[in-house]
């Protein structure tokens, strides 16, 4: 059983799909394996994440099997 990576809003766009499967480990080594430009993206300081449907700060998050990582983008409204 895999992890789960959601991507949210313009990060969908950039990574052309809404989820992805990744092998489990540290994020650093689930990055690794992305385009390097959406790599970058997801690391900006203004990307929140929820491992598991719970925000959370920590950039050393390691996934397990069956985890889901959701990667949440600045909003703006008007």
């Amino acid at each position: 059983m895999n992890a789960r990576l959601l991507f949210l809003g313009k990060l969908a766009d950039l990574a052309g799909a809404a989820e992805m499967e990744v092998a489990p480990g540290p994020l650093e080594a689930v990055l690794a394996t992305l385009a390097p430009a959406l790599a970058v993206e997801l690391l900006g300081e203004r990307v929140r994440m929820a491992l598991n449907g719970e925000i959370t700060g920590d950039r050393a998050v390691v996934l397990g099997k069956g985890d889901e990582l959701a990667f949440l983008p600045p909003v703006s409204g008007g």
